[in-house]
This record gives C-alpha cells, sequence and structure tokens, in this order.
C-alpha cells in the first residue's frame, strides 16, 4: 500500500462528491456554491493526476486489479478537463431553464470518478463497478429538466436499454470467469491456452455492452433520441466524456488479456468499425435537428476510433487515442456554437436556426466553418490529422478495405457538413441572435477553434505523449 498516492486523483473525487452532497444538504441556496466548488475539485484532481501518475511506467495495485500507467494517467487527465469545461459552459444554460440545482455538479464528479476507475481497472469486477457508477448518475443527468417530457423519454430509453447492456456485459465477465479461473486480465492472459473458444463467447458479449456504451452499430438505437432529448450541456458531455474511458476499456480489455485472440475479436472490431462508419454517415443527411445530427456524427466518428483498435498494433492504439481526443475538442467547439444560439431565453437547435447566421454573427459563423471542416476532415485542420493517423496505422496493417470504406464514408459525411455550411452562408438571414454570452462559453469556443485551425503547428507534442502509451 505504498503507492497509494497514486490512487489519490479517485479517493480526493470521491471525498469531493461525499462533502458536496453534505454542503448541499444542509446549506439552504448552496448551487452556486456548489458549482465552484465542483469546477475546484476537478481542477485539484487533475492536479494530483499530473503531479502523482503521470512519470509511472507500469504498477498495479490492489492484487493487480487497478493498473496505473501512461494511457491511463493521459486519459484520465483528458476526462477530467472534460468534465470542467462541461461543468465551466454549462452554468448559463442550466439557469436559463431552472435546473441550476446542486445535483448537477454532483452527478458530472459521480460520473466521471466511475470512468477513472473503469481507466485505471485491469480487472472484470473493477471495471464493472466503474461502469456502474459512471451509468446511473448518467441516467439521471439524461432526465434532468423534468418539464420536458423529451428529456424523461430521453433518460427511461437510456436506462432500459442500457440496463440491457449491462446484463450482457455481466454474462460475458461470468463466462469469462469461469472458463479461466480469474477475473484480473493478467491472470486470464496466462490461463489462455486450454479455453480459447470458450473464452470467445464471453469476449463476444463483452464487446456487445462496451459497443453500447459507445453507441456503435448495431448498438446505437438509443444515441439519437437520448442525445436530442436531453439537456444540451448534459449532451455535450455524452458526446465528449463517456467515450474516453469507454475507449480506454476497449484497449484494456482486448489487447492484455486476449492479445493472443487476435484473429478471433479483430472481425469483430472491425464490422463494428465499418457498420458505424457507413450508418454514420448516410443517416446523419436526413437530420433537421442539430442534436440528432451529431448523434449520428458521433457513431460515424466512433467507427474511425475503433478503426484503429482493429489493426492489433501499438500504432493503431495510439491513433485511435489521439482520434478521440481530437474529436472531444471539435464536440466542445461544436457544442459552444450551439449554446450561443439563444433569443429571448430560447435555445435553438433546428439546422434552419441557423439560416443566414453569416449575416449578423460573422464571427461565430467562421468558427462554425472552422468546426464543421475539421469534422469534414478538410486538411489542415485538426480533424484531418486524426483521420490521416488512424487511416495511416490500418493502411501498414495491409487493411485496405477497412481504409477504402473509411475514406468512402468520409466523402459521403462531408455532404451534410457541406449542407450546414450553405445554410449558414446562403439561406436567407433570420433574426439576430442574443450576444451576452458568458465569458467562458466564449473562452472555451474561442480556445478549442484556436487548437483545431492551428493543430499542425504543434502535432509532435501530441504524438509525443501518445507515443509513451505501449500496450503491447
Amino acid at each position: 500500500m505504498n503507492n497509494l498516492n497514486l490512487v489519490l486523483p479517485e479517493i480526493f473525487v470521491s471525498f469531493s462528491i461525499m462533502f458536496l452532497l453534505i454542503l448541499g444538504v444542509f446549506k439552504k441556496n448552496s448551487s452556486q456554491l456548489t458549482f465552484n466548488l465542483s469546477l475546484l475539485a476537478f481542477l485539484i484532481a487533475t492536479i494530483f493526476t499530473i503531479n502523482e501518475t503521470f512519470s509511472v511506467e507500469r504498477i498495479t495495485l490492489f492484487d493487480g486489479s487497478v493498473v496505473i500507467d501512461h494511457m491511463a494517467s493521459l486519459m484520465k487527465i483528458i476526462t477530467l478537463i472534460g468534465g470542467f469545461l462541461v461543468l465551466v459552459i454549462s452554468s448559463s444554460y442550466l439557469k436559463t431553464f431552472k435546473i441550476f440545482k446542486i445535483e448537477y455538479p454532483i452527478l458530472i464528479l459521480s460520473s466521471v470518478l466511475g470512468m477513472m476507475i473503469m481507466i485505471s481497472s485491469n480487472d472484470l469486477m473493477v471495471f464493472y463497478m466503474g461502469l456502474e457508477l459512471q451509468s446511473l448518475a448518467l441516467y439521471v443527468l439524461a432526465t434532468f429538466n423534468r418539464d420536458q417530457l423529451k428529456s424523461s423519454e430521453a433518460g427511461l430509453k437510456y436506462f432500459v436499454l442500457s440496463a440491457l447492456s449491462s446484463g450482457l456485459l455481466l454474462y460475458g465477465c461470468s463466462l469469462i470467469y469461469g472458463f479461466s479461473g480469474s477475473t484480473n486480465f493478467d491472470v486470464i492472459a496466462n490461463q489462455l491456452d486450454s479455453n480459447e473458444y470458450a473464452l470467445t463467447f464471453g469476449i463476444v458479449f463483452i464487446l456487445v455492452g462496451l459497443a453500447f456504451k459507445i453507441s456503435a452499430v448495431p448498438f446505437h438505437m438509443w444515441a439519437p433520441d437520448v442525445y436530442e432529448g436531453s439537456p444540451t450541456t448534459v449532451t455535450l458531455f455524452f458526446t465528449m466524456v463517456p467515450k474516453i474511458a469507454a475507449l480506454t476499456v476497449f484497449i484494456r480489455f482486448l489487447y492484455v488479456p486476449f492479445l493472443n485472440l487476435l484473429d478471433q475479436w479483430q472481425m469483430i472490431i472491425v464490422f463494428l468499425s465499418i457498420a458505424s462508419m457507413i450508418f454514420g454517415a448516410i443517416a446523419a443527411i436526413g437530420q433537421t435537428n442539430i442534436k440528432r445530427l451529431i448523434a449520428y456524427s458521433s457513431i460515424g466518428h466512433i467507427g474511425y476510433t475503433l478503426a484503429g483498435l482493429a489493426t492489433g498494433s501499438n500504432d493503431g492504439i495510439q491513433s485511435s487515442i489521439i482520434y478521440i481526443s481530437i474529436y472531444v475538442i471539435m464536440n466542445l467547439a461544436l457544442f459552444s456554437c450551439l449554446l450561443m444560439l439563444k433569443r429571448k431565453d430560447q435555445y435553438y437547435e433546428n439546422l434552419d436556426d441557423l439560416s443566414g447566421l453569416s449575416k449578423n454573427h460573422p464571427l461565430l459563423s467562421l468558427s462554425l466553418l472552422i468546426i464543421l471542416f475539421s469534422l469534414a476532415g478538410i486538411p489542415p485542420l485538426a480533424g484531418f490529422f486524426a483521420k490521416f493517423y488512424v487511416f495511416k496505422a490500418v493502411i501498414e496493417q495491409s487493411m485496405y478495405f477497412l481504409a477504402i470504406v473509411g475514406l468512402l464514408s468520409t466523402v459521403i459525411a462531408a455532404f451534410y457538413y457541406l449542407r450546414i455550411i450553405k445554410i449558414i452562408y446562403f439561406d436567407k438571414e433570420k433574426e439576430k441572435y442574443d450576444s451576452d454570452h458568458s465569458m467562458w462559453l466564449k473562452l472555451s469556443l474561442t480556445f478549442s477553434t484556436v487548437l483545431i485551425l492551428l493543430y499542425f503547428i504543434f502535432p509532435s507534442q501530441i504524438i509525443e505523449l501518445v507515443s509513451r502509451i505501449n500496450i503491447i
């Protein structure tokens, strides 16, 4: 237990949640205070993570069930920063809808804690505990705006379908435990010889559960409805942060215990990747609601992330991590724009509401143009490099069919991104939107847009960080 300082971020976040709950219950009208203290908790947890774990090569704790390595540190930092940014830009939106309550930041902290446990899990049980902690908070967040019927519907759909996927996951865990005699990833890796094919069933069930969590096709059915119905800031959280934890679990689960069974699970990941890329690109074309469009777009982007995982190489893993990091920044920028479409305390989220935006809001339109071009993968923006790294890793493994499908779906997806740009710049303008946005919202949009625009100047720093991750 000498290394207990390595789990200091998780311990600190746990105590912060308990303290904030007590504070919120006993102190009246403490919403703003709870909010500010939550932001502080995120910052302190990030500093702890950087200080304590960033230089650690690979250490296991609690009988090998928790692992601290370069990947865990990096993913935790991205998760914590993602949670912090979501909170920061949420306040004005929540106040407008009169849902600025103490529960919101506490729930976000709880789900981030669950994700941090998932990221460091080296055991099926620890992973499952983290997953359920994350999911329970997300169920409540989806229904946070109780006065809206759509929000209640979104939460209920997510709860029912997520419970089903958790059941499948648990069944998969029990099968693997039954055939290998352990839930620890390192032990399972040593037990593979005799029960290879029996274990395959367990792997399939767990992959189905995980595919649901990241909304990969054909387990995506919940995403459009939940994204549309949830409050916009919660949708932002859904699109950004849980995917980081889920991707890390995918990597750990496939590459630590089951690397020798690569030929058995590789085709599953390739199928999920191809189906997600094609479906995400085609289904988004007919959408009129921006949040639904983002849902289908995120399904497509998950396809690219899985393409990197399917390679079975370190380069592929690194390309997926870079992809998801850039995707988080692009989403932050896109939602910052969406939260600025406000007029007389009403938020607008249909494509028609963007008509002629460039006439009244030239800077906001320019930001949207950069973000949409980046999502489409147009050079020299960050989105292009994200796709480039993945395709490079895929082609190096001679998986040409996957690369061709990826390129074709990129071309199809470019169509609906360009359609939005056409609406912004060439359609008849609508009434002007409010310009009195919070400072944090403006900062978030400026920061993320500049990162997307200038990524090509400093890619080597990010690549250097990620290149330290060696799983295989």
